[in-house]
């Protein structure tokens, strides 16, 4: 078993890092806030009083953290203490650009550096059955695998430094497409007299199945666990669907790519979050659509 450093215990980096724990991993975590450390001491993670002395004598190091700067600031905290040959995995979701200056800067100490970006909400963390989307070297994937396979289902190796991050805003991009499409498809057929169940049973089944229909229903009754069901209390909160959003346009202007279903789904969910709604689901979108209707 490993010795493992996590830097970073929120409501994703918390249960990640006790399905470590439970997998008889050594974790050793750090957090700015005193509530969500103590939360992580209650699921056997110990406590550092800062992140290099977490990081001390850790084969592995884990970061999961808001933004670029963050990871930045971080890493260049604890790759002074870090050994050489320690393996840094990032599963932050931050821009490309950012990931491969982190990877860079681990290069430079000597270090392995993996960007591992995760899918599957605070649900996945908590049932250790995330999807993981890895950019970094074949030795440094096949020494995070096993690592990885204690939080998470499905680890795919998406290619060399940065593409782990790139494969996450890709996908989250569709994901935010096709929720708004989902969302606008459930109103109309309201307006239709259609019901919730009707829909739900010819879409699901036919060409307009799709995630954020079948798993995640936008509306109460077809999918139980779905936010939907719970006064849309955040398995994805709005405000992540916007950052992830934004994530893909920045790399989209950066890149040349056309991407305008993008830039419209990331501009109605700006204004989701400016109506006070970013804590909620991203599902809850659809309260939006209604109000306009």
């Amino acid at each position: 078993m490993a010795r493992i450093a996590f830097i970073g215990l929120g409501n994703m980096g918390g249960p990640m890092a006790a399905n470590l724990v439970k997998s008889g991993h050594e974790v050793l975590g750090f957090d700015l806030a005193a509530s969500v450390l103590k939360a992580a001491e209650e699921r056997g993670v110990k406590p550092a009083s800062h992140a290099s002395q977490a990081v001390k004598d850790a084969e592995i190091i884990i970061t999961m953290l808001p933004q670029g700067r963050h990871v930045l600031t971080a890493w260049t905290d604890i790759l002074q203490s870090a050994a050489q040959g320690t393996l840094v995995i990032d599963c932050s979701t931050i821009d490309v650009e950012s990931s491969r200056k982190a990877h860079e800067m681990a290069k430079a100490a000597s270090c392995l550096s993996l960007d591992a970006p995760v899918s599957g909400g605070t649900g996945g963390a908590t049932a250790g059955t995330l999807t993981f989307m890895a950019g970094g070297s074949e030795d440094a994937f096949a020494k995070a695998k096993p690592i990885l396979e204690a939080m998470g289902k499905k680890i795919v190796h998406c290619g060399e430094a940065g593409a782990g991050q790139a494969a996450k805003i890709c996908n989250n991009m569709i994901l935010g497409i096709s929720m708004v499409g989902v969302c606008e498809a459930f109103v109309l057929a309201e307006k239709l007299g259609l019901s919730h169940q009707a829909l739900f049973d010819v879409a699901s089944t036919s060409s307009g199945q799709c995630w954020s229909i079948n798993t995640y229903c936008p509306v109460p009754g077809p999918v139980p666990t779905s936010p939907a069901n719970n006064d849309y209390k955040p398995g994805f909160a709005a405000a992540l669907m916007l950052k992830d959003l934004r994530l893909s346009q920045e790399a989209a202007l950066a890149s040349g790519a056309s991407t305008p279903l993008g830039a419209e789904a990331a501009q109605l969910y700006a204004l989701f979050d400016k109506l006070g709604h970013g804590g909620r689901d991203f599902s809850a979108i659809i309260e939006m659509f209604r109000e306009k209707a």
